[in-house]
């Protein structure tokens, strides 16, 4: 299991690289979640990244209404924006891609406060 676990981790690292993120692979809150879905985050920030190529700089597995109700986040920085991707982590699905406004992200932040 041990060797697996470092197999998987090689390839999200290298995933990463190839994808010219910013953000370790390895570091994303909600990771605890990540059996209990069917996307992998390297399957997941590669369909983020043809979505809206950029520079991943913050990525996290989260409960969040919509789609299956599993979602993986990441921000990406795009022509000198930051945009919100979301993919739904049991079908790979795009289920947002915009910016995010910042009424939503001071609600997700007291969110995050509260858990």
């Amino acid at each position: 299991m041990t060797k697996l676990m470092i197999a998987a981790a090689l390839a999200v690292l290298a995933a990463g690289s190839a994808a010219g993120a910013s953000v370790s692979s390895n570091q994303y809150t909600g990771h605890e979640l990540s059996k209990t879905v069917k996307i992998t985050l390297v399957q997941a920030r590669a369909a983020a990244l043809k979505a809206r190529p950029g520079k991943i700089i913050d990525q996290e597995l989260e409960k969040e209404k919509g789609g299956s109700g599993m979602r993986y986040s990441f921000d990406i920085r795009s022509k000198g924006k930051t945009i919100e991707v979301g993919i739904d982590a049991m079908t790979g699905a795009v289920l947002e891609n915009g910016a995010e406004s910042k009424t939503k992200e001071a609600k997700e932040t007291a969110m995050e406060k509260k858990h």
